[in-house]
């Protein structure tokens, strides 16, 4: 027992058991004591995170590898568990999310239980409870049956929480799609694990990792992992269902999904293509960047073109997933070419940039579910004003708005920044092709960032700024100190990871060690002041110097404005002559982004309306104009529509054998029998 408790593994038993009771909680306690199901299994899952996060820490900072066995059922099928610098690391993610998700949701879930559109709340605590226990022990799991498992039970029980309002048929039809794309997925990834399995005699890990694949049946793995765990992540093409699930689920649910859960399909495809498989190719890495190249650009411009501010962060989900990816890609190309340090490089701007989005991102979910708490308002265009009435969410919301831009001093812009370094140094290459398609790649992320910028001052903007556009807007007032607490913790993180990146790559080694034998330790040889990833001559960053630099420059120009004896005199903006500023003289959110979409009309296909009110009479005067464009995803159009379309035509071909004759199906059962014998013979 005493040996137990010495390990990470036990800090997982006692975060999964708090997690457990926080579903009991939701399920027992709720009709006698309605206050446990707010403030008592959100402190259960406020201990499950920090015991995730404490286990995660002391396994990467200990660079320990644990195991376990439990024996449950049959012999052959026992449970392998093992936590190892890997599954640390992304125990760290998930922890620090279900911490501040705890703290949040006490007062923001309560809102579902009041009103006229009342939801019973023991479900959504039972599945919030079941859908963090299956990240929790996949990511512990050392083979392919308990992987597969809690895959299952983290997606079955997304689906609920996303079907959770499900009066609205939307909201149905995201959950079924999410569902769908789910269940493909694993499916696929079943394929990878079955290859994996078939070579190397057994489910368990220690059993692949050891198979000797040939150059075919490896390549075979890695597409069916890079297909399977990429459906997960939201990867183009097959990130259609993220757009629809994330906008409708609670919001602190959203800020799990996109912080946590679609991370687990990053760890998953880390796990099998660095770790199982382990003899990396070129030739995968290539097809790893282009996919995470066009998932970077398409995500932001269909970004642009959102006025729902819950999808406009769904689709910068597959903006941030592509830019992990192309640092994954680079990793694999570097490393089948034969440059390990280089290697290891995009290996630790991948993790870097996973880590930093689910912070920044899971900020700016509960940031808009703060803001949808008190407005009821989904819409960019019925916003306006709310840092005048809400300035603490407004702030942790800008400080979101500017880590997800990569501006400095906070963490986006450290994680682009080693992913831009990775890519300067394809000049290493021989093979010209990859010396060229790789700075081809990089200027699009550089382009990625602009825009990304622009769609983010556009939120910020036409939300926070201007005058209020509703009433509902105009009476808004600031969060519970919960809700401020949880965006305040992940602000703070977005800072510190910003601030200090050379203590966090140091902390890092140990998975890149683990999963390719090789370090950076040029990246801290200058101390925690310099980052210098490959050494201090080729580049180098102080995030401590320049956070230092910024605060100088505000605080001088603050003294310096302050420093007039005349005081200042403020009176309303001049308006022209045309009388007092209305809300519609702001720039719309459709507005803001036309330019845009001027320039990039080809990436979508745009519908617009203008829908005309006219006064009656033989002498019409148009009293009123609106004008609405929707932009559609040529993924869904090209890929889906015909997929669809032919499963349709398909079931409606072989839907002659519902003949309702109860012959006719017994001789069907006896033909099929008699191919089975054939097939087993």
């Amino acid at each position: 027992m005493s040996a137990m408790i010495e390990t990470p593994l036990f800090l997982i038993y006692i975060a999964v058991l708090c997690t457990l009771l926080s579903g009991a909680v939701s399920v027992f306690a709720v009709h006698r004591h309605p206050d446990f199901l707010h403030f008592g299994s959100f402190l259960f899952l406020f201990f499950s995170g920090a015991a995730s996060f404490a286990a995660g820490a002391w396994t990467l900072l200990a660079n320990l590898t644990v195991t376990a066995r439990f024996d449950m059922g049959l012999p052959w099928l026992a449970w392998h568990l093992r936590i190892d610098p890997l599954s640390g690391f992304f125990l760290v993610l998930l922890g620090t999310l279900v911490v501040a998700v705890s703290l949040y949701g006490p007062s923001y879930t309560r809102e579902f239980g009041r009103g006229p559109s009342t939801q019973p709340l023991p479900p959504l605590g039972i599945f919030t409870a079941l859908f963090i226990l299956g990240m929790q022990m996949l990511l512990i799991a050392d083979d392919a049956l308990v992987f597969m498992i809690f895959w299952e039970m983290m997606s079955l029980a997304g689906y609920f929480l996303v079907v959770y309002q499900h009066q609205h048929a939307a909201n149905r039809d995201a959950a079924f799609l999410y569902l769908l794309l789910a269940h493909v997925g694993a499916l696929v990834i079943l394929l990878s694990f079955g290859v994996l399995a078939a070579f190397g005699g057994g489910l368990t890990f220690d059993v692949m990792r050891a198979a000797k694949l040939s150059p075919l049946w490896a390549t075979i793995g890695f597409v069916c992992a890079f297909i399977g765990f990429g459906t997960k992540s939201g990867m183009v093409p097959l990130h259609v269902w993220l757009p629809e699930a994330h906008p409708v689920a609670p919001s602190h649910i959203s800020a799990l999904m996109s912080g946590a859960m679609i991370k687990m399909g990053i760890y998953g495809m880390v796990r099998v293509i660095f770790d199982l498989i382990g003899d990396v190719q070129w030739e995968w890495g290539m097809a790893v960047l282009i996919i995470g190249t066009i998932s970077s650009v398409l995500g932001v411009l269909y970004a642009l073109m959102q006025h729902d501010l819950k999808r406009l962060l769904a689709y910068h989900s597959i903006e941030n997933i592509g830019i992990i990816l192309m640092g994954l890609g680079m990793s694999m190309i570097f490393l089948g070419s034969g440059h390990p340090l280089l290697g290891t490089l995009g290996l630790i701007a991948a993790l870097y940039h996973t880590l930093n989005h689910a912070l920044f991102k899971a900020l700016l979910f509960l940031g808009a579910g703060s803001v949808l708490y008190r407005t009821h308002a989904h819409d960019l265009d019925h916003m306006g004003g709310l840092i005048h009435r809400m300035p603490i969410t407004a702030f942790f919301f800008l400080i979101g708005c500017v880590a997800i831009s990569a501006l400095p001093p906070f963490n986006g812009f450290v994680s682009e920044w080693l992913t831009f370094q990775t890519a300067l140094q394809s000049t290493a290459l021989e093979n010209g092709l990859l010396r060229s398609t790789i700075p081809f790649a990089a200027a699009l992320l550089a382009l990625t960032g602009a825009l990304a910028a622009a769609c983010f001052v556009k939120a910020f903007g036409i939300a926070f700024l201007g005058k209020a556009r509703t009433r509902r807007v105009e009476l808004a007032r600031e969060v519970p100190i919960g809700m401020l607490g949880g965006m305040g913790l992940l602000a703070l993180l977005c800072l510190l990871l910003g601030v200090f990146p050379s203590t966090v790559i140091q902390t890092m080694a140990p998975i890149t060690q683990m999963l390719v034998h090789a370090a950076l330790p040029s990246a801290t040889a200058q101390g925690w002041l310099w980052l210098t990833p490959i050494s201090a001559q080729v580049a180098s960053y102080s995030a401590p110097f320049v956070l230092v630099a910024i605060l100088v420059v505000f605080g001088l120009g603050y003294v310096f404005l302050k420093r007039g004896t005349d005081p200042v005199r403020r009176s309303e903006p001049w308006d022209c002559g045309f009388g007092g500023l209305t809300t519609r003289m702001q720039y719309t959110s459709t507005a803001f982004s036309q330019p845009i979409r001027r320039v990039f009309q080809g990436v979508w296909k745009v519908e617009e309306h203008i829908d005309t009110l006219a006064s009656p009479g033989p002498l019409a005067r148009v009293t009123s104009l609106h004008y609405s464009v929707h932009a559609h995803d040529w993924s869904w159009l090209w890929c889906y529509v015909p997929i669809g379309r032919l499963v349709l035509a398909a079931a409606n071909r072989i839907g002659f054998i519902q003949t309702g004759n109860i012959h006719t199906y017994l001789k069907f059962s006896f033909v099929t029998l008699l191919v089975f014998l054939w097939i087993v013979s």
